[in-house]
C-alpha cells in the first residue's frame, strides 16, 4: 500500500518534468541561444590565439666570449631555466655588438641576448624596432686600464692620468670585432679628439689578450669590459705593478652627453683592503647591460628570464644596491609589454603554486578573459528576451491568419468557405503541435479558444 503510494506521487512528478521538456522548442532554443555560444566561441579562440598556451622548451641566448662575465651570468640563467624544464642554448659570440646584430637579423636563431648600452645606432632602425628589452640587469663599467708613465726627472711619481684627451699618440686596446666594448671606446675617444693615425694606435683586441699585451709593455692602455674579460682579469690588472685604473674626472661631463652613461664612483680599499686597491676613490662612468629579446618572445619564457635575472642581478655589490636590478629602464630599445607587466604586479599566486608555464596560461587566460566575460554579462541577459520574443511572435502569426479568415467569412460564397474550413483546421493542427514552453501557456490556451470562437462564426454564417 504504502510502495502504491510513493509510486502515485512519483508517476505526476515525472509527468511534470517530461511535459516541460516536451514543451521545448529546441529550434527556438537554439536560435535563442546561437548568437551567445558563437561569443564564447570567439571568445575562446581570441584565448587560445593571445595566450599560445605551449611554451617552447628551449631558447637561445647570445652570451658573448667565453669566460666573460656575460657568459657566466647565461651560464646561471641556464642552471635557473633547468628548474622549470626549460634548456637555454648558450652561443658563443664576439661581444654586445655580435649579440645586438644576431638579435636584430632575423636568419639567426637567437632569442634572447645581453646588450651593452650605447650600440643601437649601429643597427639598422627597421630592425632595431622588433627587439623589446626585458630590463637593464646591470652596469658595465668602462674600465681603462694604463701603464703608469716614467717618473719625472726629480724622481717623484708622475701623475695619474684623469681625463681620455691624455692618452692620445698610445698604443690602446679598444675590444675584440663585435664587443660592445670597441664600439664604445671608439665613441668617447673621438669625443676627446683621440683617433687613429698620428702616432695613436686603436688595436682590435680585448679580453685576457688585451690584459697580457698591457702587462707586458706592447700596449699602452686597455678598454675592458664585462662583455669581453672576467672579474679575475681585472682584478689581476688592479694587483699588478705598474698597471693603473682610469679615474674619470669628467664623469659628469659623460653622463650629460651621453644618457646611457651612470656614474659609478669606488671607494678607496673597496676591491681589496688590505692592498688598499684602488688606493683612492675613483670614479668611472658605465653604461647598462639589458636583456633584449625580439618582440615574439612568449611571454612564459619573458617572465621566467625576469625571474632569473632577479635572482642573478639583485643582490648587493661593489657596483650597485640591492634590489637595484633588474629594472625597467627604458634607454634604446622598449619595454616589451609582458616585462612591464611582470615589474608592476610581481610573482602572483599562480607563480607561486603552480608550475610556471601554467601559472602564465592562467594569469593571462584571467586577463584575457574578464573583459571577454564583461561582453557576455549582456548577451546572456537578453537570451531569454530573444527566445520570448520568437515565441510570440508564432502566437502573432497564427492570430494574424485567423483574423484574415474572420474578416472573409461575410464575403465568401459556400464553396470559399469551406475553403476558410479546411484553412482553419489546417491552423488549428499547426496550433496544436507547436511546442510551447509552460511560461506561455495562458497565452497558448487563449490561442485555442479564439480558434473555436472563428469556428462557431464559420459554421453559424454557413446554417444561415
Amino acid at each position: 500500500m504504502l510502495k502504491d503510494k510513493k509510486l502515485s506521487a512519483y508517476k505526476p512528478s515525472a509527468t511534470r518534468i517530461r511535459a516541460r521538456f516536451v514543451a521545448i522548442s529546441w529550434r527556438d532554443l537554439a536560435v535563442s541561444f546561437g548568437p551567445f555560444i558563437l561569443l564564447i566561441l570567439i571568445g575562446a579562440w581570441l584565448v587560445i590565439w593571445l595566450i599560445r598556451p605551449a611554451p617552447p622548451s628551449d631558447i637561445t641566448i647570445a652570451a658573448g666570449p667565453k669566460d666573460s662575465n656575460f657568459w657566466r651570468v647565461a651560464e646561471r640563467y641556464r642552471d635557473i631555466l633547468a628548474r622549470d624544464g626549460i634548456k637555454l642554448k648558450l652561443v658563443e659570440t664576439g661581444g654586445s655588438l655580435d649579440n645586438l646584430k644576431r638579435l636584430a637579423d632575423s636568419s639567426q636563431e637567437v632569442d634572447v641576448g645581453f646588450v651593452q648600452g650605447g650600440l643601437a645606432g649601429a643597427v639598422n632602425a627597421d630592425a632595431l624596432s622588433s627587439l623589446v628589452s626585458l630590463g637593464s640587469i646591470s652596469y658595465v663599467p668602462v674600465s681603462v686600464y694604463y701603464r703608469s708613465p716614467p717618473p719625472r726627472e726629480d724622481g717623484r711619481p708622475a701623475p695619474a692620468l684623469r681625463q681620455l684627451s691624455e692618452l692620445a699618440g698610445k698604443r690602446i686596446a679598444i675590444g675584440g670585432d663585435g664587443s660592445g666594448s670597441s664600439v664604445l671606446a671608439a665613441t668617447l675617444l673621438k669625443a676627446n679628439g683621440v683617433e687613429q693615425g698620428g702616432g695613436t694606435e686603436l688595436l682590435n683586441i680585448g679580453g685576457d689578450e688585451a690584459a697580457q699585451a698591457l702587462t707586458s709593455g706592447k700596449i699602452d692602455a686597455a678598454f675592458l669590459m664585462g662583455d669581453s674579460v672576467s672579474l679575475a682579469t681585472m682584478g689581476k690588472l688592479l694587483r699588478a705593478p705598474g698597471i693603473r685604473l682610469l679615474d674619470f674626472s669628467q664623469a659628469d661631463a659623460y653622463v650629460r652627453r651621453y644618457r646611457y652613461l651612470n656614474i659609478l664612483k669606488m671607494p678607496m680599499g673597496v676591491f681589496d683592503l688590505a692592498r688598499n686597491l684602488p688606493a683612492r676613490d675613483t670614479q668611472l662612468i658605465a653604461p647598462t647591460a639589458e636583456l633584449v629579446a625580439r618582440e615574439d618572445l612568449h611571454p612564459a619564457l619573458s617572465d621566467l628570464l625576469i625571474e632569473a635575472a632577479h635572482e642573478v642581478h639583485g643582490k648587493a655589490n661593489v657596483m650597485q644596491k640591492a634590489g637595484e636590478f633588474p629594472a625597467p629602464l627604458e634607454h634604446e630599445y622598449r619595454v616589451s609589454d609582458d616585462a612591464q607587466r611582470y615589474y608592476k604586479s610581481g610573482k602572483t599566486f599562480f607563480y607561486r603554486t603552480l608550475p610556471f608555464w601554467l601559472a602564465s596560461l592562467v594569469d593571462r587566460a584571467v586577463v584575457i578573459l574578464l573583459p571577454v566575460i564583461l561582453l557576455l554579462i549582456p548577451g546572456i541577459r537578453l537570451v531569454p528576451m530573444l527566445y520570448g520574443w520568437r515565441i510570440r511572435s508564432r502566437i502573432y502569426r497564427m492570430y494574424g491568419e485567423l483574423i484574415a479568415l474572420e474578416r472573409g467569412i461575410s464575403r465568401e460564397t459556400p464553396e470559399d468557405q469551406a475553403e476558410i474550413l479546411k484553412r482553419l483546421d489546417e491552423i488549428e493542427a499547426a496550433v496544436n503541435r507547436m511546442k510551447m514552453p509552460l511560461a506561455f501557456a495562458d497565452q497558448f490556451y487563449v490561442l485555442r479558444e479564439h480558434i473555436g470562437f472563428v469556428r462557431a462564426r464559420l459554421e453559424h454564417h454557413a446554417v444561415a
